[in-house]
């Protein structure tokens, strides 16, 4: 297992939509471990492939609260079969935005289809917190983040204060 790098904001390929897992090999799954030791490392809830830097359609998500045993999840070319009309608002973050927060509305329940480690397609209903970090996630594998889902105008914002940043650590 090793820790990978997380892409952060203005990284182009943040952007960059992720290819579907052919076959899930050695590879896929050294990627997976790199993933989650990456993602507990940061500390975070969910992760997509191509946040460090690996454009493949692969999340690695674990919800359990500090005090409960780890419940480490793996969703391979996971799809979105069904929303719900209700909506519900979430505070977001991103380990590719580190510290910048914002309220998100999503659809309150999620239907999705994918993967699981051995290959077999699975689904899985979703609602609370866990149907908004699956639309998180799988927006991060077609180049969307979540602050696309705020005003422009916070948008611009953020995206103006990590490209000073990034400017800044190329320039020291």
């Amino acid at each position: 297992m090793a820790l990978r790098e997380i892409l952060i904001l203005p990284d182009k390929r943040l952007r960059q939509v992720s290819e579907p897992v052919k076959k899930i090999d050695a590879g896929i799954r050294k990627l997976i471990e790199d993933m989650f030791e990456t993602m507990y490392d940061a500390p975070g809830i969910g992760l997509a492939a191509i946040q460090v830097g690996t454009p493949k359609r692969v999340v690695t998500m674990d919800l359990a609260k500090k005090e409960d045993p780890k419940n480490p999840q793996v969703f391979i070319n996971p799809e979105v079969l069904w929303t719900s009309e209700e909506k519900k608002a979430y505070e977001e973050g991103c380990l590719s935005i580190p510290e910048y927060y914002g309220d998100v509305e999503r659809p309150a329940q999620v239907k999705v289809k994918y993967l699981d480690l051995e290959g077999q397609s699975q689904e899985i209903e979703a609602d609370g917190l866990l149907a908004t970090c699956l639309q998180h996630e799988i927006d991060h594998l077609n180049g969307v983040l979540f602050i696309d889902h705020i005003s422009k105008l916070k948008r611009d914002r953020v995206v103006k204060k990590f490209a000073k940043a990034a400017k800044r650590a190329v320039a020291d």
